[in-house]
């Protein structure tokens, strides 16, 4: 999987948002920072805890200038059905997409071809459509908006300021690097 620093792939969808059946593309996209977030299936049990999650902190990520899409072989209608039946995902007001025949979920490499479900997929693209981060997690194992938070304003930082990198474990407004001959060996 060598998707960092690639472009994403055009794609076409029905999505639903905020009540209505809404159709997203890669113009969509353009001149902003966006989360791809796949996960399985609606109606199942880690994947309900991880988008809740998100829609927790979906006003942190807006003002950023985040918009957050999440992803599953599912379709809209599906979708629609979980949002009006379920409290944690009725909580979500940023865009679900449907992907039923599976090609979002390819363009990413994140499909389980033989079970038809995406893996849980985390990418985070630039205004450019570049894939600046990347993470997948086997199936138990659930994701934490918080760190994703952290790993965006990461991605945000080092975007905007070109010559320096963002150190493990760093934290807004922490000291960054900028990689040099002097640095070599010295941390």
């Amino acid at each position: 999987m060598a998707l960092i620093n690639t472009q994403i792939k055009p794609f076409n969808t029905t999505a639903y948002k905020g009540g209505e059946f809404v159709e997203v593309s890669l113009d969509d996209l353009k001149g902003k920072w966006s989360i791809f977030f796949f996960y399985p299936a609606d109606f199942t049990f880690v994947c309900p805890t991880e988008l809740g999650d998100l829609a927790d902190h979906y006003q942190e990520f807006k003002k950023r200038g985040v918009e957050i899409y999440s992803v599953s072989t599912d379709t809209h209608f599906t979708h629609k059905a979980w949002h009006d039946s379920s409290d944690t995902i009725g909580k979500i007001d940023y865009t679900m997409l449907g992907d039923p025949t599976g090609n979002i979920t390819r363009n990413f490499e994140v499909m389980r071809e033989e079970q038809g479900l995406a893996d849980r997929g985390t990418f985070v693209v630039d205004p450019n459509g570049v894939i600046q981060a990347m993470e997948i997690t086997a199936e138990g194992i659930g994701r934490d908006a918080e760190d994703l938070l952290r790993k965006v304003k990461a991605a945000q930082y080092v975007y905007n300021n070109p010559g320096e990198v963002c150190p493990a474990a760093w934290k807004e407004g922490e000291e960054t690097l900028a990689p040099s001959l002097d640095l070599v060996g010295k941390i």
